[in-house]
């Protein structure tokens, strides 16, 4: 359970990550939720004298509301309210870039929107960045009604799909090559972009804002041992994200699912560190990944930079217990190396490196070790190719067995 002050601190990171400028914020205690405002009538009352002092425009309460409470809320406050899922979605409407990540943020605007009939199409205009919650072009157009949220919402569904279709394509490409996947996961702000840019040289945005990414970037990258994989940055996670929310981020999530390695990037630094972990892991759970059990998640510890020292000494004897987890600073690149021989050594941990020597007239057997296996070296005479492949034993006396007992049996005649 994370203290009040820290989920005040971070719902006014949230505000600022859309440069929303916070005069006043504060903790409320509700012991008992209203139905009409949430907020008990004294707290209301205070806060609208708040809003009247410092001429705020906007209120944002961090907790669900439902239609009825927003509205009252206005009435009482005479500003706009929008509660934590609306400001959530404001900031991934205002950085979603590419087009799947503008089809995922608008259907979960959509599906938040349709009990509210908020006003205007204005976000599909992409006017401006966001969805318009917090006012801005359109403000006094038409109401959308359900059949029109509904029938848009089927098409970006039906969109979503082709876009799921395309990505599975692709996976399937990269499993021919075949290149492993390493996935970043972490709670937003976590530092996984520094880490991808440390990693990949790379120039995805990274900046000390809560969810400064929110669309999928994949790189190939090339670790110590000349094994390549495929890098992937993902949307960071929150508390309290709503499903729908989740759900519309699920082609996103595959990508998860279906890598090699998933490194887990905390925040060791941050106060709420465990309760952070907390919150990831019970997402990676909900797509049937067990943290604790599951051999491909490694616990990255960044930010140690940030530590005191008997901090930062505690922390380096919790990862050296641990084969599955590594301190590093992503910002100084201080353990980024024993990162990189721990990427290798998982890689390479049911695999074995061996000298093939095949025939260039064997498409076959070319063919063969290339879907098996992981060629890391290649050259060419005139007769035969001479390769470097990481290859499972099992597989390797597969490829023995098949092609080059039948070499032998074609020698012997």
């Amino acid at each position: 359970m994370r203290p009040p002050e820290s989920r005040l601190e971070e719902a006014i990171g949230l505000a600022q990550a859309i440069d929303l400028e916070v005069v006043h914020g504060e903790c409320a205690k509700v012991n008992r939720p209203q139905p009409s405002t949430l907020l008990g009538s004294g707290t209301v009352e205070a806060l609208a004298e708040r809003v009247e002092e410092s001429e705020a425009t906007l209120v944002v309460i961090d907790h669900a509301l439902s239609p009825v409470q927003q509205r009252n809320l206005e009435k009482a406050f005479g500003a706009k309210v929008i509660d934590r899922t609306g400001l959530i979605l404001e900031i991934f409407g205002a950085r979603a870039r590419t087009r799947e990540g503008m089809l995922q943020v608008e259907l979960a605007s959509l599906t938040y929107q349709k009990s509210r009939l908020v006003r205007s199409w204005t976000h599909l205009e992409r006017q401006r960045g966001g969805f318009g919650f917090l006012g801005g072009p359109g403000e006094s157009q038409l109401e959308m009604d359900r059949r029109m949220i509904g029938d848009r919402i089927i098409k970006i569904k039906k969109e979503l799909e082709e876009v799921r279709r395309t990505r599975g394509l692709h996976r399937k490409a990269r499993a021919k090559v075949p290149y492993p996947v390493v996935a970043l996961v972490g709670y937003t702000n976590a530092g996984k972009s520094t880490l991808f840019n440390r990693l990949a040289n790379a120039g995805v945005f990274a900046k000390d804002l809560l969810f400064a990414t929110l669309d999928p970037t994949m790189r190939q990258v090339t670790l110590p041992s000349g094994r390549k994989v495929i890098l992937s940055d993902t949307v960071g996670f929150i508390s309290d994200l709503p499903h729908g929310l989740v759900a519309a981020f699920r082609a996103t999530l595959e990508e998860v699912d279906a890598a090699d390695i998933i490194l887990h990037v905390r925040d060791i630094a941050h106060i709420d560190s465990e309760a952070q972990k907390a919150d990831v892991h019970e997402v990676l759970s909900d797509m049937g990944i067990d943290p604790e059990s599951d051999d491909r998640v490694i616990e990255v510890l960044n930010k140690i930079d940030a530590l005191d020292g008997d901090s930062r000494a505690a922390v380096l004897v919790q990862t050296g217990r641990n084969p599955r987890a590594v301190a590093v600073s992503a910002l100084s690149g201080e353990g980024i190396d024993d990162l990189d021989r721990l990427l290798d050594e998982r890689m390479n941990a049911h695999r074995q490196v061996v000298d093939l020597t095949v025939g260039l007239d064997d498409g076959a057997a070319l063919a063969w070790l290339y879907a098996k296996g992981e060629v890391l070296d290649r050259r060419d005479d005139d007769e035969r190719a001479h390769l470097h492949v990481a290859i499972d034993p099992a597989d390797l006396a597969r490829f023995e067995k098949r092609f080059q007992a039948a070499d032998r049996q074609q020698a012997a005649r």
